[in-house]
């Protein structure tokens, strides 16, 4: 990472964050939730009775630190994880929000992701919002697959170019600008001229982006970045593969993919297919994936009968007494709403899952097999369910 980027994180740690506000509230979100980890990397049959060893790489003010550390503490399972940062001023938030939480077993090491193999090897290893900083992007996923165990996986967050549309003209011309500057001046002068800039521009017409709308940090980070470049579906794949990994999933797999945009299955390789969905969709500001290295295909366990599945973000209750009333169900995600036909006999079986019963538990006969099926193409589609064998 260059100079100037490291003199923005210490002027503006990223993102923006109060340590105090970790007594009443925790930031979730893929990757690295450890039930959603187990079922895109290891097929939902890692033993989390055996410490998990991760790495933290570009770790900033703590989001992915703070979030898999207290899930782990909360299900009673160890772990051992390394926070990397070049920016010491991050490290120091990131510290602070731990030690609110009173979390243990973590190491904080001011440094660079190129050096992450220094520290291994990994069970796992979260890097979001980093790689697409670096001056030699590769040179990161080369450094973070040489960290890796050999079954060990990743999670990782690149932007995407279309979702940020506007984005990258004005980042461009701050820096053209602005760059002689030092970072509080720039913001003060870039402002200002954010402000006179038409309404017609390509960015104020792109209402998905809101990053500068939220402090200081997030204006800079998005607006007056000097090291971002954003990552297509293909490119992403086309890195990773170029350092040893295989792409193992996507939260949202269902966003890439075009046949319900297209009414009929294109005649193209899977990665052909996300990239397809990507330009149709045009909303992507993100690609989050699952990474491992490359060897035998370690499919999420559907239709294992002692697969445990997980729902996210909604309880049992609720959603049966939703898919009882037989008028299916709308999952809104991205902009977009995705309709599934799930028959309300379904009910009772989604009722079940509590995170403990089996599959063999919840669907007991042929037919509730066939049913369930309709709930696992939504739910785990949409991100909002995912199968564990082992309880985390």
């Amino acid at each position: 990472m260059t100079d100037t980027v490291r003199a923005q994180y210490e002027a503006f740690p990223y993102p923006e964050r109060k340590p105090t506000d970790e007594r009443k509230r925790l930031i979730t979100g893929s990757p690295s939730l450890p039930v959603e980890m187990d079922h895109w990397l290891w097929g939902g049959a890692r033993d989390w009775s055996q410490p998990l060893k991760a790495l933290v790489a570009g770790g900033g003010t703590g989001d992915a630190l703070i979030q898999l550390a207290q899930k782990l503490t909360d299900a009673g399972r160890p772990y051992d994880i390394t926070y990397l940062d070049l920016s010491q001023a991050s490290r120091r938030i990131a510290e602070k929000r731990a030690e609110v939480r009173k979390l243990q077993s973590i190491t904080f090491i001011t440094g660079s992701l190129l050096d992450a193999e220094e520290f291994g090897p990994f069970d796992y290893i979260d890097c979001c919002g980093v790689l697409h900083h670096l001056p030699d992007p590769q040179a990161g996923f080369d450094a973070l697959s040489a960290a890796l165990k050999p079954d060990g996986g990743m999670g990782l967050m690149v932007y995407a170019p279309h979702g940020r549309a506007g984005v990258y003209p004005l980042q461009d011309a701050f820096n053209a600008a602005l760059k002689h500057l030092p970072p509080e001046k720039q913001l003060k002068a870039a402002k200002r001229i954010f402000d006179r800039l038409p309404d017609a521009h390509p960015f104020k017409r792109n209402t998905r982006v809101v990053d500068h709308k939220n402090g200081d940090a997030g204006f800079y980070d998005l607006l007056l970045h000097s090291q971002d470049r954003p990552f297509t579906i293909t490119e992403l794949v086309g890195a990773l593969n170029a350092a040893g990994l295989d792409h193992a999933g996507a939260p949202e797999p269902m966003l890439y993919d075009p046949v319900p945009l297209l009414g009929a299955t294109p005649d193209l390789d899977q990665v052909q297919q996300m990239q397809l969905a990507e330009d149709l969709r045009g909303t992507f500001k993100t690609h989050i994936a699952y990474a491992r290295p490359k060897g035998p295909v370690i499919a999420p366990p559907y239709n294992d009968p002692e697969a445990v599945p997980h729902l996210r973000d909604v309880e049992a209750s609720v959603l049966a007494a939703h898919v009882a009333k037989g008028k299916g169900v709308t999952i809104d995600t991205a902009g977009e709403a995705f309709s599934f036909d799930i028959p309300a006999r379904a009910a009772e079986l989604v009722a079940r899952v509590d995170g403990q019963r089996t599959l063999r538990d919840i669907a007991r006969s042929d037919a509730d097999r066939d049913v369930w099926t309709t709930v696992e193409r939504a739910l785990c589609g949409a991100g909002m369910m995912h199968y564990s064998k082992v309880l985390v």
